[in-house]
C-alpha cells in the first residue's frame, strides 16, 4: 500500500509539470526554451541543497550518472520545444505513449518478460489515453506537426531511458540531484544564448516563478520520489503507471484551468485506471496456485 500511495504521489507530480508548464506558455510571460533551462537550473539548486543537508555531500559520479543527465536533458529540451506548437493532449499522448514503447523494450531486452495480464492491462489502459486524446475532429489533425510531434516522441525516448537508468539508482536522492546538476551548466549556456541573441526572449516573472516551481518541485523532488520507487517496480510495471498521467493532468486542467469536464473525459479515464489497476494486480497468488 505505501508503494502504491507514493507511485501516485509521484504521478501527481508528473501531471503538475504539463499543468505549470501550460500556465507559463499560455500566459506568454516566457518562452520553451527558457521554461525548460530555469525548470532543470532551479531542480539542480534545490536537489543539490537537499542532498548537502541530509547526506553531508553531493556525489557527482557513480553508476548510470552520464546515460541518467544526457537523457534528462533530451526530455527536458524535447518536452518544451514540442509544447510550442502541440496541442497538450496529442503532446501527451506521444510522449507517454513513446515513454511505454521505450520501457517496455528495456524490460524485454534486459530479460524479463512481462506476464500476459500485464500486456492485456497496458493495452487498455493505452486505448483509453488514444480515445480520450485523439483529435475528434479533421481540423484538429491538420494542426499536427510533424516536427513537434518528432521531438515530443524524442523527449518520451528521453524519458523512459531516465526512467530505466534510475532502476539501478542505490541513492535516489544523490542520484537525481547528480542528474541535475551535472547538466545544469547546459542549461545554463542555452539560457545566456538565447538572451544575448534575442533580448526580447528575456522572461516575465510570472513565467519564471512556475519554471522555478516545476524545477525545484515538482521536477526535482519528483523525480527523487520517482528514483527512490523505481527499484522496487518492473519497467513494464512503471511504463504502464505513468499512462496515469495525461488523465491526472487533464483533470488538474479542469480543477485548475477551467477546461470543460465531459462524459469521454470521464469513460476514458476510467478504462485507463482500469487497465492500470488489472497490470498492477500481483501474479504471485496466480503462480503458486
Amino acid at each position: 500500500m505505501r508503494l502504491l500511495t507514493l507511485t501516485a504521489l509521484t504521478m501527481v507530480a508528473f501531471a503538475s509539470n504539463s499543468i505549470l508548464n501550460r500556465m507559463a506558455l499560455a500566459g506568454g510571460t516566457i518562452d520553451p526554451l527558457s521554461f525548460g533551462a530555469i525548470r532543470l537550473i532551479a531542480g539542480a539548486a534545490a536537489l543539490a541543497g537537499l542532498a548537502i543537508a541530509l547526506r553531508g555531500t553531493l556525489r557527482l559520479w557513480g553508476p548510470g550518472r552520464w546515460p541518467g543527465g544526457i537523457s534528462l536533458v533530451v526530455y527536458m529540451i524535447g518536452f518544451s520545444l514540442a509544447y510550442a506548437q502541440l496541442d497538450a493532449g496529442l503532446g501527451a499522448l506521444i510522449l507517454f505513449g513513446v515513454v511505454q514503447i521505450t520501457m517496455f523494450a528495456g524490460a524485454l531486452i534486459g530479460g524479463h518478460t512481462p506476464p500476459p495480464r500485464r500486456w492485456l492491462g497496458a493495452g487498455l489502459a493505452f486505448v483509453g489515453l488514444v480515445w480520450l486524446l485523439w483529435p475528434v475532429s479533421g481540423e484538429n489533425a491538420q494542426k499536427i506537426s510533424l516536427w513537434h510531434g518528432s521531438l515530443m516522441a524524442m523527449a518520451g525516448v528521453g524519458w523512459g531511458i531516465y526512467s530505466l537508468t534510475g532502476r539501478r539508482s542505490t541513492d535516489a536522492l544523490q542520484s537525481t540531484a547528480a542528474n541535475f546538476v551535472l547538466t545544469a551548466p547546459l542549461a545554463g549556456l542555452l539560457l545566456a544564448a538565447l538572451w544575448a541573441f534575442d533580448a526580447s526572449e528575456m522572461p516575465g516573472a510570472q513565467g519564471v516563478a512556475l519554471a522555478v516551481l516545476a524545477g525545484a518541485v515538482t521536477s526535482g523532488m519528483g523525480y527523487a520520489l520517482w528514483y527512490a520507487i523505481l527499484p522496487r517496480l518492473d519497467a513494464a510495471l512503471a511504463a504502464v503507471a505513468q499512462l496515469t498521467v495525461p488523465v491526472l493532468a487533464m483533470a488538474g486542467g479542469i480543477v485548475l484551468l477551467s477546461e470543460a469536464l465531459t462524459p469521454r473525459f470521464a469513460l476514458a479515464s476510467v478504462i485507463v485506471l482500469a487497465g492500470v489497476a488489472l497490470s498492477a494486480l500481483p501474479t504471485r497468488q496466480t503462480k503458486s496456485r
